[in-house]
């Protein structure tokens, strides 16, 4: 049967398998089961089950009827009424069916519910109707393939950073073109004051891959701790290796963020492999964040120790550590304490949310600075700290319910304070904090025992 020109079919099948990586045996497949909906939508009769053949390299096709093999405890014969609600016998149906001694006068060895085949008369004529038929069934055949080659490619690609281009913008949302598919980078996972252009090359970690009704859907996030991890493993073989491992990690994305690793090997200081040579590794990663920075600090089994680490790079005098309240009481000098707290709290509110310590910081004279909760993730006076335990997951970011769902705190700015050691750049009412400074009334004559004057300025 010349229906079809098997030059350009056969030339369609090679490029489908080329560009869209569909095999030649499913779009053969899903041919053949189209032409056998054509033929029944035809020729065929109610209930009629019709098989079809085709072989590309020759066009030869052939149609079948199949009937199944039943008995009288599978179907009940057409004079035959139902028992009543636990007869679940279908009704006979010579298109569909054939009985037992039948088939087996066919074929000796027939079994029930196994197909046996009749040969249908060829015909070429399907139509325009059907030929339509053939090619929506075909079409959603490609789909399936398609979508099924994507989901397979893809979903081994999870956790895992991929390039695409901007493509467009809706409602928030980009779509990035990956070549094979569209992916979408959502809103509440792009990084805050990032501007794209159309075109414009987007690298993203690939979050997870969902296979829906309307297609698939592959999400992207350039906010989630782990892209961070990601880019410093491109960047530093000592991770890519494992001699060096992320112990934790918590972001406020395009601000700044934290990360505290761990190095199994003692002759590797696991900072200075992130940061590296002149801070060449840092920068690099700092700079595909659009300036976000990063305070790499070292992991330590001792939380007197890693509480410490966590506050850089403000320098700590003293720590308490209240085990039954889960809470470590850190004292700074008065020059530190900007940097320990961090413009709106940002230092202090990232270290107890990477460490899961509530933290309070205090002052020389024993006066209390700010309190944070790894919770809330917010300044607050120590008295109006809930209690509460925060669980950290093995990259860094807090646990929750729903993966995609974790909490986003308001960004306050960078931490200017870190490039000037002495300058106090807090601000009570933006911090949301009680704030009590000591002003000392510098002499010539360093053994003059008069105290300082201290100035309360309370909250508004």
């Amino acid at each position: 049967m010349a229906l079809f020109d098997l030059k350009i079919l056969n030339s369609a099948l090679d490029e489908l398998q080329t560009e869209r990586g569909i095999s030649r045996e499913s779009v053969v497949e899903a041919l053949a089961t189209a032409l056998a909906a054509a033929y029944r939508r035809e020729y065929g009769k109610r209930g009629q089950i019709v098989r079809a053949t085709f072989n590309p390299e020759t066009g030869d096709m052939e149609f079948r009827q199949a009937k199944i093999v039943v008995d009288e405890t599978l179907v009940r014969k057409e004079d035959e009424e139902s028992a009543g609600d636990e007869d679940h016998r279908s009704r006979f149906n010579p298109e569909q069916h054939i009985m037992i001694e039948d088939a087996r006068r066919i074929k000796r060895d027939a079994q029930l519910d196994e197909e046996i085949s009749f040969p249908l008369e060829m015909r070429d004529d399907f139509g325009r109707i059907a030929a339509q038929a053939a090619k929506q069934v075909i079409m959603q055949k490609i789909r399936e393939a398609e979508r099924a080659s994507i989901i397979s490619e893809y979903g081994e690609r999870e956790g895992s950073i991929v390039t695409g281009h901007v493509q467009r913008f809706e409602r928030g949302n980009l779509y990035v073109d990956l070549g094979r598919a569209t992916a979408i980078l959502p809103y509440d996972e792009q990084i805050p004051g990032e501007r794209y252009r159309q075109g414009e090359r987007v690298r993203a970690l690939l979050l997870r891959v969902d296979e829906g009704v309307r297609g698939t859907f592959i999400r992207l996030s350039r906010s989630h701790p782990k892209f961070l991890t990601k880019l410093f493993e491109a960047e530093v073989p000592e991770m890519a290796n494992g001699t060096v491992e992320v112990k934790g990690i918590v972001r406020e994305p395009g601000s700044r963020a934290k990360i505290a690793v761990h190095s199994i090997d003692e002759h590797v200081d696991p900072v200075g492999a992130l940061v590296g040579q002149r801070g060449v590794r840092v920068a690099v990663v700092t700079s595909e964040l659009g300036g976000e920075k990063i305070d790499v600090v070292e992991w330590s089994e001792t939380p007197s120790d890693f509480v410490k680490e966590a506050l850089k790079p403000a320098q700590v005098i003293s720590l308490e550590l209240i085990e039954d309240e889960n809470r470590a009481i850190v004292q700074v000098a008065e020059d530190q304490q900007s940097l320990a707290i961090g413009r709106g709290g940002q230092n202090v509110r990232l270290a107890a949310r990477l460490t899961g310590w509530k933290i309070d910081i205090r002052s020389m004279g024993g006066e209390q600075v700010a309190a944070v909760d790894p919770i809330v993730a917010e300044v607050k006076p120590a008295e109006e700290t809930a209690d509460a335990h925060m669980e950290i997951a093995p990259d860094g970011s807090i646990k929750s319910d729903d993966a995609f769902g974790q909490v986003k705190t308001d960004i306050a700015g960078d931490d200017d304070a870190a490039t000037d050691m002495g300058e106090m750049t807090a601000d009570p009412q933006s911090q949301n904090r009680d704030v009590v400074s000591e002003s000392e009334n510098e002499t010539t004559d360093k053994d003059s025992s008069e105290k300082p004057d201290e100035v309360e300025v309370d909250k508004e």
